[in-house]
């Protein structure tokens, strides 16, 4: 198969030391994410395609069929609001949803990646097809949307505070950007540039334009990505455009209610901090919330602030960060605690059994954390970017791609389970394509430099100061620390090579070409630099101990308190009623307990499991009083942790991270 190089986009005082992410089809990866690359493609790509047609998505964008279905209510859930208890599709009913085009721009972006790691001419086709019907459906003046064409023709435009015309448009943006890369067909790129040019025509500070933007975010960091992918600057100017209109007075989302014939306060959910336009973007201090929103949006501002230069975004985005990160995060890279707006609610608020922490959600993380490194390597976002990777994100994904967490609460008293299929479906094909991408979020290139982001078994190509380059990554990671890279230039070529020291590392220790280097001396802001004309063969040795650690939550984390979390490296572990028995609440951890790390081959894959001697609180001679004056004995147990996003793999039962400490 045949992978395109993308084009660069146009040069808008774009800063020099501006790191960009290597397109997917320049860097191979192998060990633990080539696994998951590997059941992504072998499975979770085709399945989200036949879920899409179970679910009779096809009819809505055919216009070769009768339009399908039952129109929704004005107010039914967005894709990031429906009930998800029990919610397995199960195709008796056929209710349309105005957000079925972003779960094809999803899908279709998963298979693009999918085919790239390994061909599946079937399943190649399939894509095909659901591009020509775009194709076909598309007006003449560029614009394309399922839901306004062939659901609730003639109102296009008239409610973007809701109706995520922009958010469908841009996860088809990058789903086209994706198939490009991939396999090098146009036409889908093609029909976007149309769409995009269509959207330019019609938002914009120049008069007559519309000076709206998308209720739900997602639309600024696709057009970035159709920017870099045709070099059309343009699309670049019309997501900035968007990042600055917002939250602007007069207000858009009051202005067009008011031109429908609707009340502006008569918003389902009351503010609109909710969509995060209660202020322009520079002005806001806190996360607040829809959750996934709020991280496409960051995402979006921290591309605009890497290609612009624009400090302005980047303080804001700073504060942002702080925010979260101090107050509003779980241990796992999850976010948003509350299922009443899929986001956030109050400072130091972490509920755990109800936790709802959206696989989507965490996967925006990724997305901020990774555009964050644009403006150059920090430890802070590459660390956090890990963490939500290893551990918030891919809980949502079965170790087979089959199955699906839509929620990913930190215990469970035995009733959460992964689930086939949703009438919301936007987190499958979202943990999806950031998994089949993976290799992009492992190295940033910039004029002169090259940033090694997160490490493991990988192959990067690129080019630098007009040279070919390849970087060998050889490493049992996130199992082993020890990290081994192979330079191979094309001829010696002088750049800088920054690799991050991860904050959960103790001892590190760093050798070039045998050499040790001082890594206080050249260690900024969580990374290694190292500078020097690089000759074929030269070899980077890594090594990182993998720490276990005991975390303990900031007290005004009142669900947390008496409480212990397990980590080692960059996972997060839990304890599963199937290693530990029923009554998980019962185990207590000592402080002096000593924590023992075994690596089980035959385990969910191949894992490191934790272990210690730990406490159990019995109840086989409290009889049956509710209460007593004397304390339960306890008995002596060994208890075993697994990685957080192993658990509910293997039979079904409890769960728990956070241990009480005895």
């Amino acid at each position: 198969m045949t992978a395109s190089q993308p084009a660069a986009a146009t040069d808008t005082a774009r800063p020099k030391l501006a790191f960009r992410p290597l397109p997917v089809p320049q860097v191979d990866v192998r060990g633990f994410w080539g696994d998951r690359v590997d059941a992504v493609a072998a499975k979770t790509a085709g399945i989200l395609y036949d879920r899409c047609v179970e679910a009779r998505m096809l009819e809505q964008i055919d216009p070769d069929r009768p339009s399908p279905g039952v129109v929704i209510p004005f107010h039914s859930p967005s894709p990031d609001e429906a009930d998800t208890q029990g919610a397995e599709f199960t195709g008796s009913t056929v209710t349309t949803q105005m957000f079925w085009d972003s779960d094809w721009g999803k899908t279709i972006e998963t298979a693009a990646y999918s085919l790239y790691r390994r061909r599946n001419p079937e399943l190649e086709r399939k894509i095909d097809a659901v591009i020509d019907m775009y194709g076909k459906l598309q007006q003449p003046d560029g614009y394309l949307s399922s839901w306004y064409q062939r659901i609730q023709p003639g109102l296009r435009w008239t409610n973007l505070r809701d109706c995520h015309e922009l958010y469908c448009a841009g996860h088809l943006i990058e789903g086209a950007v994706a198939y490009f890369q991939a396999t090098g067909k146009r036409k889908l790129l093609d029909i976007m540039c149309r769409y995009a040019d269509h959207i330019a025509s019609m938002f914009g500070p120049e008069p007559g334009k519309r000076k709206g933007y998308c209720g739900h975010e997602e639309i600024e960091l696709a057009l970035v990505k159709l920017a870099r992918a045709t070099g059309e600057n343009k699309y670049m100017e019309l997501a900035k455009y968007f990042i600055d209109q917002r939250g602007q007075q007069p207000h858009y989302f009051d202005e067009e209610a008011r031109a429908r014939g609707a009340d502006p306060k008569a918003y389902h959910f009351k503010t609109y901090e909710y969509n995060q336009s209660h202020k322009p973007v520079r002005e806001q201090h806190k996360v607040v919330g829809h959750a996934v929103r709020a991280m496409y949006l960051f995402s979006g501002m921290a591309d605009i602030a890497t290609e612009f230069g624009d400090d302005s975004l980047r303080a804001a985005l700073d504060r942002l960060w702080d925010d979260l990160t101090t107050k509003s995060l779980y241990v796992t890279g999850g976010i948003g605690p509350s299922a009443h707006n899929e986001g956030f609610t109050s400072d130091y608020d972490l509920p755990n059994d109800t936790a709802y922490a959206e696989t989507c959600a965490s996967v925006g993380l990724v997305f901020w954390a990774s555009r964050m490194l644009g403006m150059g390597p920090n430890a802070r976002y590459a660390d956090m970017m890990e963490r939500a990777l290893y551990n918030g994100s891919i809980s949502g994904l079965s170790l087979d791609g089959s199955l699906f967490f839509y929620e990913n609460p930190l215990e469970s008293r035995g009733g959460h389970h992964r689930w086939k299929w949703h009438r919301c479906p936007c987190c499958p094909p979202n943990i999806g394509r950031m998994v089949a991408s993976i290799g992009s979020y492992f190295y940033g290139l910039a004029d002169d430099a090259l940033a090694v982001h997160l490490y493991g078994d990988s192959t990067a190509r690129f080019e630098i100061a007009g040279r070919a380059v390849s970087l060998v990554q050889t490493s049992n990671y996130p199992w082993d620390g020890a990290v081994a890279i192979e330079i191979g230039p094309q001829a010696p070529v002088e750049f800088t090579l920054h690799l991050r020291v991860p904050a959960w590392c103790r001892n590190a220790a760093l050798r070039v070409n045998g050499k040790m280097v001082d890594l206080d001396a050249a260690t900024s802001d969580g990374y290694v630099a190292i500078r020097r004309e690089w000759r074929p063969g030269d070899r980077v040795e890594l090594d990182l101990e993998m720490s276990m650690s005991r975390l303990f939550a900031n007290p005004l984390v009142r669900q947390d308190i008496g409480r212990v979390a397990l980590a080692r490296g960059p996972l997060i572990y839990c304890v599963e009623e199937t290693d530990n028995g029923a009554g998980l609440h019962r185990i207590a951890l000592p402080r002096e307990a000593r924590l023992e790390a075994h690596p089980e081959p035959n385990l969910l894959g191949g894992i490191v499991t934790l272990s210690a001697i730990g406490t159990r609180a019995e109840t086989k001679n409290w009889g049956s009083d509710l209460y007593r004056s004397k304390p339960p004995a306890t008995e002596e147990t060994t208890l075993k942790a697994v990685p957080y996003f192993a658990w509910d793999n293997r039979d079904p039962g409890e769960m728990l991270v956070w241990l009480r400490e005895g």
